[in-house]
Protein backbone atom coordinates (compact mmCIF):
# COMPACT_ATOMS: atom_id res chain seq x y z
CA UNK A 1 0.00 0.00 0.00
CA UNK A 2 1.33 3.54 -1.27
CA UNK A 3 1.48 5.47 1.94
CA UNK A 4 0.46 8.83 0.84
CA UNK A 5 -0.91 10.16 -2.96
CA UNK A 6 1.83 11.04 -4.95
CA UNK A 7 0.89 14.88 -6.52
CA UNK A 8 1.47 16.84 -9.95
CA UNK A 9 4.24 14.50 -11.61
CA UNK A 10 2.30 13.87 -14.92
CA UNK A 11 2.72 18.08 -15.27
CA UNK A 12 5.77 19.79 -16.96
CA UNK A 13 3.83 23.34 -16.09
CA UNK A 14 1.67 24.02 -13.47
CA UNK A 15 -0.90 25.59 -15.74
CA UNK A 16 -2.46 24.95 -19.32
CA UNK A 17 0.50 25.55 -21.35
CA UNK A 18 1.03 22.77 -24.56
CA UNK A 19 4.36 21.94 -24.98
CA UNK A 20 3.76 23.47 -29.36
CA UNK A 21 2.71 26.65 -27.60
CA UNK A 22 5.32 26.66 -24.77
CA UNK A 23 8.24 25.85 -28.12
CA UNK A 24 6.71 29.47 -29.59
CA UNK A 25 7.05 31.10 -26.48
CA UNK A 26 10.86 30.58 -25.93
CA UNK A 27 11.15 31.13 -29.71
CA UNK A 28 9.50 34.81 -29.61
CA UNK A 29 11.36 35.61 -26.68
CA UNK A 30 14.66 34.61 -27.07
CA UNK A 31 14.83 35.36 -30.32
CA UNK A 32 15.63 39.15 -29.50
CA UNK A 33 18.80 37.58 -27.42
CA UNK A 34 18.07 38.83 -24.16
CA UNK A 35 20.77 39.00 -20.99
CA UNK A 36 18.69 38.98 -18.40
CA UNK A 37 15.44 37.27 -17.39
CA UNK A 38 13.21 37.59 -14.61
CA UNK A 39 10.33 35.39 -13.58
CA UNK A 40 8.19 36.06 -10.77
CA UNK A 41 5.84 33.61 -8.60
CA UNK A 42 8.58 30.92 -10.69
CA UNK A 43 7.24 27.89 -9.21
CA UNK A 44 8.91 24.94 -10.71
CA UNK A 45 10.60 27.63 -13.14
CA UNK A 46 10.54 25.43 -16.45
CA UNK A 47 9.70 28.22 -19.29
CA UNK A 48 12.46 30.48 -17.24
CA UNK A 49 15.13 27.56 -17.55
CA UNK A 50 13.87 26.98 -21.69
CA UNK A 51 14.33 30.59 -22.09
CA UNK A 52 17.70 29.95 -20.50
CA UNK A 53 18.40 27.35 -22.76
CA UNK A 54 17.57 28.94 -25.83
CA UNK A 55 19.69 31.91 -25.09
CA UNK A 56 23.31 31.15 -23.87
CA UNK A 57 23.85 34.77 -23.08
CA UNK A 58 20.93 35.30 -20.83
CA UNK A 59 21.11 34.75 -16.75
CA UNK A 60 17.96 33.90 -15.04
CA UNK A 61 16.43 35.31 -11.96
CA UNK A 62 13.41 33.44 -10.64
CA UNK A 63 11.55 34.19 -6.88
CA UNK A 64 8.67 32.31 -5.51
CA UNK A 65 7.52 31.67 -1.78
CA UNK A 66 6.86 28.30 -2.53
CA UNK A 67 9.96 26.02 -1.10
CA UNK A 68 9.18 22.98 -2.31
CA UNK A 69 8.48 24.30 -6.09
CA UNK A 70 11.60 26.38 -6.26
CA UNK A 71 13.72 22.50 -5.31
CA UNK A 72 11.89 21.11 -8.21
CA UNK A 73 13.35 24.49 -10.04
CA UNK A 74 16.59 23.63 -9.04
CA UNK A 75 16.95 20.32 -9.61
CA UNK A 76 15.65 21.01 -13.29
CA UNK A 77 18.48 23.72 -13.72
CA UNK A 78 20.96 21.10 -12.38
CA UNK A 79 20.05 18.26 -14.88
CA UNK A 80 20.37 21.00 -17.85
CA UNK A 81 23.40 22.10 -16.78
CA UNK A 82 21.88 25.83 -15.59
CA UNK A 83 22.66 25.98 -12.09
CA UNK A 84 25.81 28.55 -12.88
CA UNK A 85 23.27 31.06 -14.64
CA UNK A 86 20.08 31.12 -12.63
CA UNK A 87 19.07 32.57 -8.99
CA UNK A 88 16.21 30.71 -7.66
CA UNK A 89 15.33 32.67 -4.67
CA UNK A 90 12.64 31.97 -1.59
CA UNK A 91 11.10 35.44 -1.43
CA UNK A 92 7.85 37.13 -1.74
CA UNK A 93 7.59 39.16 -4.66
CA UNK A 94 5.28 41.89 -3.63
CA UNK A 95 6.87 45.53 -3.59
CA UNK A 96 10.12 43.63 -5.14
CA UNK A 97 13.31 45.62 -6.01
CA UNK A 98 14.46 43.07 -8.84
CA UNK A 99 14.87 44.29 -11.99
CA UNK A 100 14.50 45.74 -14.80
CA UNK A 101 15.32 42.48 -16.87
CA UNK A 102 15.28 41.91 -20.99
CA UNK A 103 12.30 39.23 -20.35
CA UNK A 104 10.11 39.29 -17.80
CA UNK A 105 7.99 36.55 -16.62
CA UNK A 106 4.49 36.57 -15.04
CA UNK A 107 2.42 33.53 -15.51
CA UNK A 108 -0.29 33.07 -13.24
CA UNK A 109 1.24 35.37 -10.25
CA UNK A 110 -0.29 39.09 -10.34
CA UNK A 111 -1.64 38.50 -7.22
CA UNK A 112 2.04 38.70 -5.62
CA UNK A 113 2.57 41.84 -7.26
CA UNK A 114 -0.40 43.68 -5.42
CA UNK A 115 -2.85 43.90 -2.06
CA UNK A 116 -5.18 45.24 -4.79
CA UNK A 117 -8.49 42.92 -4.59
CA UNK A 118 -8.35 43.38 -8.56
CA UNK A 119 -4.79 43.25 -8.79
CA UNK A 120 -4.42 43.28 -12.22
CA UNK A 121 -3.68 46.80 -12.90
CA UNK A 122 -1.34 47.02 -10.30
CA UNK A 123 0.58 44.33 -11.60
CA UNK A 124 0.74 45.58 -14.79
CA UNK A 125 2.33 48.92 -13.46
CA UNK A 126 5.17 46.70 -11.55
CA UNK A 127 5.70 44.98 -14.57
CA UNK A 128 6.19 48.36 -16.77
CA UNK A 129 8.84 48.88 -14.01
CA UNK A 130 10.42 45.63 -14.09
CA UNK A 131 11.23 45.01 -17.63
CA UNK A 132 14.25 46.89 -19.50
CA UNK A 133 13.55 49.30 -22.53
CA UNK A 134 12.83 47.36 -25.47
CA UNK A 135 12.24 44.42 -23.58
CA UNK A 136 9.62 41.80 -23.49
CA UNK A 137 6.94 40.74 -20.71
CA UNK A 138 5.22 37.46 -20.90
CA UNK A 139 2.28 37.82 -19.22
CA UNK A 140 -0.16 34.60 -17.90
CA UNK A 141 -3.34 36.13 -17.08
CA UNK A 142 -7.45 34.62 -16.61
CA UNK A 143 -10.31 36.39 -17.96
CA UNK A 144 -13.91 35.32 -18.73
CA UNK A 145 -14.37 33.71 -21.55
CA UNK A 146 -17.91 35.21 -20.92
CA UNK A 147 -20.13 36.56 -17.70
CA UNK A 148 -20.55 33.93 -15.38
CA UNK A 149 -23.84 32.86 -14.13
CA UNK A 150 -24.22 32.89 -10.11
CA UNK A 151 -24.78 29.08 -10.36
CA UNK A 152 -21.52 28.77 -12.00
CA UNK A 153 -20.01 31.45 -9.41
CA UNK A 154 -21.01 29.07 -6.68
CA UNK A 155 -18.98 26.44 -7.41
CA UNK A 156 -15.67 27.97 -8.53
CA UNK A 157 -13.31 28.71 -5.22
CA UNK A 158 -14.47 30.20 -2.47
CA UNK A 159 -15.99 33.62 -2.55
CA UNK A 160 -16.12 33.82 -6.38
CA UNK A 161 -17.18 36.71 -7.54
CA UNK A 162 -18.06 37.71 -11.14
CA UNK A 163 -15.76 41.00 -10.61
CA UNK A 164 -12.83 38.27 -10.02
CA UNK A 165 -11.34 38.79 -13.88
CA UNK A 166 -11.98 40.70 -16.38
CA UNK A 167 -12.87 40.12 -19.91
CA UNK A 168 -10.22 39.68 -22.68
CA UNK A 169 -10.59 43.10 -24.32
CA UNK A 170 -10.56 44.79 -20.59
CA UNK A 171 -7.67 43.11 -19.78
CA UNK A 172 -5.30 44.41 -23.15
CA UNK A 173 -6.68 47.47 -22.38
CA UNK A 174 -5.20 47.01 -18.97
CA UNK A 175 -1.78 46.34 -20.14
CA UNK A 176 -1.66 49.43 -22.98
CA UNK A 177 -3.12 51.56 -20.33
CA UNK A 178 -0.11 50.42 -18.11
CA UNK A 179 2.71 51.19 -20.58
CA UNK A 180 2.15 48.33 -22.83
CA UNK A 181 1.78 47.44 -26.90
CA UNK A 182 0.17 43.96 -27.05
CA UNK A 183 2.93 42.40 -29.63
CA UNK A 184 1.27 38.72 -29.44
CA UNK A 185 -2.28 37.99 -27.71
CA UNK A 186 -3.25 34.11 -27.15
CA UNK A 187 -5.45 32.38 -25.08
CA UNK A 188 -5.08 28.72 -23.82
CA UNK A 189 -7.17 26.17 -26.04
CA UNK A 190 -9.43 23.49 -24.21
CA UNK A 191 -7.04 20.77 -24.97
CA UNK A 192 -4.81 22.53 -22.61
CA UNK A 193 -6.77 22.79 -19.83
CA UNK A 194 -8.20 19.67 -20.14
CA UNK A 195 -4.32 18.45 -20.27
CA UNK A 196 -3.66 20.39 -17.40
CA UNK A 197 -6.42 19.74 -14.83
CA UNK A 198 -6.68 15.95 -15.84
CA UNK A 199 -2.86 15.64 -14.94
CA UNK A 200 -3.04 18.03 -11.94
CA UNK A 201 -5.47 15.12 -10.71
CA UNK A 202 -4.19 12.13 -12.44
CA UNK A 203 -1.29 10.78 -9.49
CA UNK A 204 -4.08 11.01 -6.87
CA UNK A 205 -6.99 9.72 -8.74
CA UNK A 206 -5.12 6.25 -9.32
CA UNK A 207 -3.70 6.19 -6.34
CA UNK A 208 -7.04 6.67 -4.79
CA UNK A 209 -8.71 4.14 -6.87
CA UNK A 210 -6.06 1.25 -5.55
CA UNK A 211 -6.03 2.51 -1.69
CA UNK A 212 -9.71 2.84 -1.14
CA UNK A 213 -9.50 1.77 2.45
CA UNK A 214 -6.24 3.98 3.53
CA UNK A 215 -6.38 6.02 5.82
CA UNK A 216 -5.83 9.35 3.95
CA UNK A 217 -8.16 7.66 1.33
CA UNK A 218 -11.12 10.02 2.71
CA UNK A 219 -9.78 13.70 2.53
CA UNK A 220 -8.24 12.49 -0.60
CA UNK A 221 -11.53 11.74 -2.60
CA UNK A 222 -12.67 14.83 -1.50
CA UNK A 223 -10.33 16.78 -2.02
CA UNK A 224 -10.87 15.72 -5.61
CA UNK A 225 -14.18 15.75 -5.89
CA UNK A 226 -14.02 19.64 -4.69
CA UNK A 227 -11.36 20.26 -7.22
CA UNK A 228 -13.47 18.16 -10.13
CA UNK A 229 -16.68 20.12 -9.23
CA UNK A 230 -14.85 23.61 -9.13
CA UNK A 231 -13.31 22.91 -12.47
CA UNK A 232 -16.66 21.89 -14.43
CA UNK A 233 -17.93 25.11 -13.13
CA UNK A 234 -15.38 27.45 -14.72
CA UNK A 235 -15.09 25.22 -17.32
CA UNK A 236 -15.88 26.65 -20.64
CA UNK A 237 -16.16 30.49 -18.63
CA UNK A 238 -12.41 31.20 -17.15
CA UNK A 239 -10.22 31.66 -19.86
CA UNK A 240 -6.04 31.88 -19.58
CA UNK A 241 -4.62 34.46 -21.33
CA UNK A 242 -0.68 35.05 -22.79
CA UNK A 243 0.15 38.63 -23.64
CA UNK A 244 3.80 39.32 -24.89
CA UNK A 245 3.57 42.67 -23.96
CA UNK A 246 6.04 45.13 -25.53
CA UNK A 247 6.94 48.50 -23.17
CA UNK A 248 6.13 51.89 -24.86
CA UNK A 249 9.22 53.73 -24.66
CA UNK A 250 10.03 58.14 -24.72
Amino acid sequence: MTDTPPRLSRLTFHGPLSEPRAARMVQRLAAARPRTVLDIGCGWGELLLRILAAAPDAKGTGIDVNGEDLARARRGAEARGLTDRVELIEEPALATRRGPADVVLCLGASQALSTAERPTAEALRELRRMVSDGGRVLLGEGFWERPPTEAELSGMWPGATATDHDSLATLLDLAVEAGFRPEWTETASREEWEEFESAYQADAEVWLAGNPGHPLAAETRERLNRHRGQWMSYRSVLGLAYLTLVPVTG
